[in-house]
């Protein structure tokens, strides 16, 4: 079994992982890491600096993934955006980025001027407690057709499917 190792003990992205590698033959362990970013990344640069750094501090010669959630505005409109990174045994890099939805002005808001996390202000606006351990903003405002466990195990499938292309590639 080859070991990744994830820089996140968040319940959701630790799930999506295993539910993606474990069939695949993989240990997954979550490890907690910092992504040397703000708390809430506010454009794309910043939350894939954020999934990069939180692979980057994972031990070497493993796998190791960094998944990392922030927000980007385009045309004034605030969207929910997350990214992934893998770096693989050899220390080569994939990335892939997930789902994009538009936030509400209030959410929007409360990132803006309060300086609220997307968790906090989730949970603030709907009088709840750790909707990212659970269905995500994402959940919420897709009347939970799409949950965040989907968009994370997603990224995991889009990073590791690089990595077998990258592989068969090289057996060619």
């Amino acid at each position: 079994m080859q070991k990744v190792y994830l820089g996140s003990i968040n319940p959701v992205k630790l799930r999506a992982a295993q539910n993606i590698l474990e069939p695949l033959g993989f240990t997954v362990e979550g490890v907690n890491s910092a992504s040397g970013v703000s708390n809430q990344p506010l454009n794309d640069d910043e939350t894939m600096r954020g999934a990069l750094n939180r692979a980057l501090s994972l031990p070497e010669g493993h796998f190791r993934i960094g998944l990392e959630a922030g927000v980007q505005i385009h045309f004034d409109q605030m969207f929910l955006v997350n990214w992934g990174a893998l770096i693989d045994p050899d220390n080569r890099v994939y990335w892939a980025g997930g789902t994009r939805i538009p936030l509400p002005n209030q959410i929007k808001d409360a990132l803006l001027n309060d300086s609220l996390e997307l968790s906090e202000a989730m949970d603030k606006f709907f009088r709840e407690k750790n909707i990212n351990h659970r269905e995500g903003a994402i959940g919420y405002f897709t009347d939970l057709f799409v949950s965040r466990i989907d968009i994370f195990e997603h990224i995991v499938k889009l990073l590791i499917g690089q990595y077998y292309y990258q592989r068969k590639k090289e057996e060619r």
